[in-house]
């Protein structure tokens, strides 16, 4: 919907220069090119960029409520304000505007902090309490929406992504080495840390006030874990239907034209058999594909022909990849190793060119169990209850040829937290090696102890589950969806994600999620009779970029050349030596989640040091 940026001076006599709100905001203006305002009062600034969804011409912000003691900045969509604005307007609250950036300050008003307990959709917002001299800031339940802040003595700031934060003369871009081997294991720092030293994320389902100079956080909710509740599949079929119906129509609300990411697998597909159920022709459709056989082309072609959508295609090229690489690097804030964030981005530059809302498939295997990972683990669960199990993983630990024979052997007879741990980056062995000079290096895992324990006692995949939700998918998934989309103005929603149908999800059985060699079980059940058997009954799908290829063939020379140049940024960090090896590596095991790590490593400096 739009970006945002803020600054408060703990100071009362310190002025906000108009001129620091300026730049802070011109820096994003591609979150938001249809409207640029912003408000100084005294000691404290808002900026906002508005791309225009819903309320074209009523929707400015910053906002004010009716005797203007409160205003709001807001990133976002509510996709429940119809039906809260008549609960307000019942208890009292007047409207000048149709937006939901109003529903959200007259919720505040009636509820306090914990009008956050109102909303469904995805947010991130700041008000500034002139009567309390207070600010308070909220983001939504999974992390959909980002928001950074900075404090010191002196101030606080915040912004929807950190290139607004650095226009602060006082903003260190210094790195934080700290959580360098964070981001080598895992491919993403995890929340609230960035690889910005002094800088920071806004847990999802957080809420922050600052007052005077004190800053406090708390979480507001949490995934739920292990339901007692024992539904059949007919009842919870009967149940799922609507509620899926329910959230897709919720998120096609907009005032300007909308359409799907088509990859051609089950979740997407899924959008779009809902989106024609309810009655909505001339789908737009769109994906991205590759000279490869791994291309989504062929299955996302099937879908748009059985809807008749009005399917758009682009392919990206091994050419087209690395000269984009620069782009996706300034526009991601931090680094994050995914490769497809590159195609993300290309998908969403074509999109936008038709459309300036587009909804997503993010969430569905996270949510329904359709990971390949979670019905591997849940074999090996069964697996490591036979005797001498543990005794045979120790044996591939210590005996195997490295590569995934002994990656996956290893795994026979540890516990969750250690298998999971081997869906890694680099391994720690790798980091050390990488990082000589860092001693006392810590265990990147130690990050997401307290997200293990926390659902500790429950099911082996609700912990799966849970794990992902808090951590790849707010750091990874969902950070590289909102930038790439964002880069080009363009919205991205994600109905799989509404918190409650994550809610419903988890009161699910575990023979409703994943049944034989198959996830995502009661999805696939609920939409089957709406597409074709190719889509229902085919593999995962997403966006696959032929990297190991490309890294082998067209691309190898530019990898080379980028990382092991004098003024690579890399050579910095890591001895060339292990750089080489890894190179060399490649040649005959695929390592080209650890290459792309180190290029977008390399970009990441590149652009913002």
């Amino acid at each position: 919907m739009c970006g945002i940026s803020g600054l408060l001076y703990f100071d009362k006599e310190h002025r906000v220069e108009e001129s620091l709100l300026d730049s802070m905001s011109k820096v994003t203006r591609h979150r938001g090119p249809d409207d640029h305002r912003k408000l100084c009062r005294r000691n404290v600034g808002f900026a906002f960029n508005r791309l225009s969804i819903i309320d074209l011409a009523g929707g400015g912000q910053p906002m004010a409520n009716e005797d203007e003691t409160a205003r709001i900045v807001f990133n976002g969509e509510i996709y429940n304000f119809v039906e809260l604005r008549k609960k307000l307007i019942e208890a009292g609250h007047r409207f000048r505007t149709q937006s939901d950036t109003e529903i959200i300050l007259h919720a505040w008003e009636e509820y306090g902090e914990e009008c956050v307990n109102q909303l469904r959709g995805m947010f991130a917002f700041a008000i500034w309490d002139d009567k309390e001299k207070r600010l308070f800031a909220a983001r939504d339940r999974i992390g959909i929406k980002p928001f950074y802040y900075y404090f010191d003595r002196e101030r606080f700031a915040f912004a929807s992504e950190i290139k607004s934060l650095l226009e602060i003369p006082e903003i260190s871009r210094e790195i934080d080495f700290r959580a360098l081997p964070e981001y080598l294991r895992h491919g993403y720092v995890i929340s609230p840390h960035t690889l910005f030293r002094h800088i920071l994320k806004l847990r999802p389902a957080h809420v922050l006030t600052v007052r005077e100079n004190r800053i406090e956080t708390r979480r507001y909710w949490d995934v739920p874990l292990d339901s007692l509740a024992s539904m059949t599949e007919q009842q919870a079929l009967s149940e799922f239907e609507p509620l899926l119906d329910e959230t897709v129509r919720l998120h096609l609300l907009s005032d300007v034209p909308l359409g799907v990411f088509l990859s051609g697998g089950l979740d997407s597909s899924s959008i779009v058999a809902v989106m024609s159920r309810l009655g909505i022709q001339n789908i737009k459709t769109f994906s991205v594909g590759y000279d490869s056989p791994e291309s989504e082309l062929a299955g996302a072609r099937i879908v748009a022909k059985h809807h008749h959508t009005d399917h758009h295609e682009v392919r990206l090229t091994a050419s087209k990849f690395r000269d984009l690489l620069p782009r996706v690097a300034w526009h991601l804030d931090e680094p994050v190793a995914d490769a497809p964030s590159v195609a993300l981005f290309y998908l969403s530059q074509l999109a936008a060119s038709e459309i300036s809302v587009v909804l997503s498939g993010e969430g569905a295997d996270e949510v329904f169990g359709g990971y390949p990972m979670y019905r591997r683990m849940l074999r090996l669960e069964q697996i490591n209850r036979l005797p001498f199990v543990r005794w045979l993983g120790d044996a591939f630990r210590r005996y195997a040829p490295a590569g995934k024979l002994r990656k996956n052997g290893a795994m026979l007879g540890q516990a969750l937290e250690s298998s999971y741990r081997a869906s890694v980056i680099f391994a720690l062995e790798e980091i050390a090696r990488l990082l000589p000079g860092q001693t006392n290096l810590a265990d990147p895992y130690d990050s997401v102890a307290p997200v293990y324990e926390r659902c500790r006692q429950s099911s082996l995949l609700a912990r799966m589950s849970y794990v992902d939700l808090s951590t790849w998918m707010p750091d990874d998934l969902l950070l590289k969806a909102d930038r790439m989309s964002m880069a080009h103005s363009l919205e991205l929603r994600v109905p799989f994600l509404d918190h409650r149908l994550v809610e419903f999800a988890t009161r699910l059985r575990q023979e409703l999620k994943i049944r034989g060699a198959a996830g995502k079980y009661l999805l696939r059940r609920l939409v089957e009779p709406f597409l074709p058997p190719a889509t229902t009954q085919g593999p995962k799908r997403g966006f696959p970029i032929p990297t190991r290829a490309w890294f082998r063939g067209e691309l190898s020379d530019y990898v080379r050349d980028k990382l092991l140049s004098t003024d690579s940024p890399c050579m910095a960090f890591f001895p060339r030596g292990e750089v080489v090896r890894l190179l060399e590596a490649h040649r005959y095991r695929d390592c080209s989640n650890q290459i792309h790590a180190l290029l977008g490593l390399d970009e990441w400096c590149r652009a913002f040091h």
